[in-house]
């Protein structure tokens, strides 16, 4: 099938799509549904079935283990939400999305579930408070406000919205 034969972009005609379609598979010598005969190389019978035949670019996936793990104690935090990095080149945390919050809540491990998104993620005042209670064996003190709600107060307040914490409608603390 020559160029000048087939029309412009635009003008496309799906008939004459159709048959530069079928001119092309005729001329290569397929079936009509772009497949072709294989015969068997030691009987030189045909297979029962039409197989498609082109080239298959593989690639290796070098997803391993040795690249993958990874394992933190402490390191950086970030500046603005004070939660861990993410990520293994920024020796970064374990990330605790939302699908991990609605599995411990479906286990009802509602004390694991506080402890993820405050002490261990971004509450700085109780990150230090646990860890000078384990140090002296002391129980663990009440966990407080996570720094990312108080990213969210202060997005409010950008938006001209006052926001109270602490008190009730009655003004009763």
């Amino acid at each position: 099938v020559a160029d000048r034969d087939l029309p412009l972009l635009g003008e496309i005609d799906l008939d004459q799509l159709n048959d530069a379609r079928r001119e092309f598979i005729r001329h290569a010598g397929l079936t009509p549904a772009g497949k072709a005969r294989l015969r068997d190389g030691r009987s030189g019978q045909t297979f029962t079935g039409d197989v498609t035949v082109g080239t298959v670019y593989m690639l290796k996936l070098s997803h391993l283990v040795d690249d993958k793990i990874h394992a933190r104690s402490i390191g950086p935090y970030s500046l603005v939400t004070q939660q861990p990095l993410a990520g293994k080149a920024q020796f970064g945390g374990q990330r605790f999305g939302e699908m991990e919050v609605w599995a411990l809540e479906a286990y009802g491990a509602a004390h694991v579930l506080q402890e993820m998104l405050t002490v261990k993620s971004d509450d700085v005042n109780g990150r230090s408070r646990v860890y000078e209670a384990i140090v002296k064996g002391q129980n663990l003190p009440e966990p407080g406000i996570p720094e990312s709600f108080n990213v969210l107060v202060k997005e409010l307040q950008a938006l001209g919205l006052k926001v109270t914490l602490g008190t009730t409608v009655d003004g009763e603390e």
